[in-house]
């Protein structure tokens, strides 16, 4: 029995994060499918060939795989924080908590170091960190060899820090999202790819500029 895969399919797949569609000798797209994949960049690959890149290729491989993550926030962000365990929690993660714990006022670096430190020494697989705005907790964590953290603001920058960026720790502002966009992001974040390629080749330029300049 042959399974369509419809332009819609092709869009819900986007909107997931999918970069990469692995079709069987069942599945048939139709036209607008083919030409909707082609507009929004996603590669149509045979199943036989995934499963090969799978073994060889970690461009294939996304979060979910992986199941340690270090959360960390300020006192701004602990609501936040302690929504984003629960739902990392609930699809499996073995979620580690560096705080805050509390409402009380806090400084966002000593947070934000004890998250990203994590994923430095190997640790747990990725890190999110939670301030006001997302912005000072990134800047403090890309203080740390190998720390590639990303402030995200939609769904859109989300998919480009996984997929293009290959970031190891998500930044996101308590104040600055709603709860819903949060969680969108968090859910692209998690199923977004790394793309390697050309992307790998930028990324090792910036392996080369923590080299020259970490001592």
């Amino acid at each position: 029995m042959k399974n369509l895969i419809t332009e819609l399919d092709i869009i819900n797949y986007h909107k997931k994060g999918g970069t990469i569609l692995p079709v069987g000798e069942n599945d048939v797209l139709t036209p607008s499918a083919i030409d909707r994949a082609k507009q929004l960049q996603i590669k149509i690959i045979k199943k036989e060939e995934a499963d090969k890149i799978r073994v060889s290729n970690q461009e294939l491989s996304k979060f979910p795989d992986k199941k340690r993550v270090s959360v960390g926030c300020d006192h701004t962000g602990l609501k936040v924080k302690n929504m984003i365990s629960k739902i990392l929690i609930d699809k499996g993660f073995d979620v580690v908590d560096v705080g805050t714990y509390d409402e009380s006022s806090c400084d966002y670096p000593d947070f934000a170091n004890s998250a990203a430190i994590k994923v430095y020494r190997n640790e747990v697989d990725f890190a999110v960190i939670i301030d006001a705005t997302g912005i000072p907790s990134a800047i403090t964590a890309n203080k740390i060899k190998g720390i590639r953290a990303a402030t995200c603001y939609n769904e859109f920058s989300a998919r480009s820090a996984r997929e293009h960026n290959n970031a190891n720790v998500l930044v996101l502002g308590a104040k600055a999202l709603g709860e819903e966009t949060i969680i969108s992001i968090l859910d692209v974040w998690l199923n977004t790819a790394f793309g390697g390629g050309r992307h790998q080749k930028r990324l090792d330029k910036i392996t080369s500029l923590e080299n020259d300049n970490f001592k």
